[in-house]
């Protein structure tokens, strides 16, 4: 679980102005099939953590969990593995960006477990979990 001391530190340095004009993220080159798969990838976890959000909202704690870890928990990885290497984002990326991915997942993974057992206060202490991989993973690593 990620604690909310982490995202705090993490908040500080960019609404301290840790983001500069330039970008000192790390440039990540990936095939472009692994570019494209990736972004694909990007754009489904962000409508996932949206649906997650609106189940968690309306009460529905079980269904947030349900999509959690369908689309975005340990049980989501590997879903490229029968794609051609070229085409694997994983494959290509360094260690330390491959383990925050690695993280995002067992993160979603907690999340659904907190969910699914019906513990509002406990789903709710682990939904920033659900994003910070997302961020640290975007805040250390561009593509472009």
């Amino acid at each position: 679980m990620v604690s909310i001391k982490s995202m705090g530190a993490l908040l500080a340095l960019v609404a301290g102005g840790a983001v500069q004009a330039d970008d000192t993220r790390q440039l990540v080159t990936l095939p472009t099939p692994a570019q494209a798969v990736l972004r694909q990838e990007m754009l489904g976890n962000l409508l996932a953590i949206n649906e997650i959000m609106a189940h968690v909202a309306e009460g529905k704690l079980a269904e947030a969990g349900r999509v959690a870890e369908e689309k975005l928990g340990v049980s989501a990885m590997g879903r490229n593995r029968a794609l051609p290497l070229e085409a694997r984002p994983g494959a290509h990326m360094p260690p330390a960006m491959h383990e925050i991915g690695v993280s995002g997942h067992k993160a979603a993974s907690d999340f659904a477990r907190a969910a699914a057992s019906g513990d509002r206060e406990q789903a709710l202490a682990r939904m920033p979990g659900l994003t910070a991989s997302c961020v640290a993973c975007h805040y250390a690593y561009r593509l472009r």
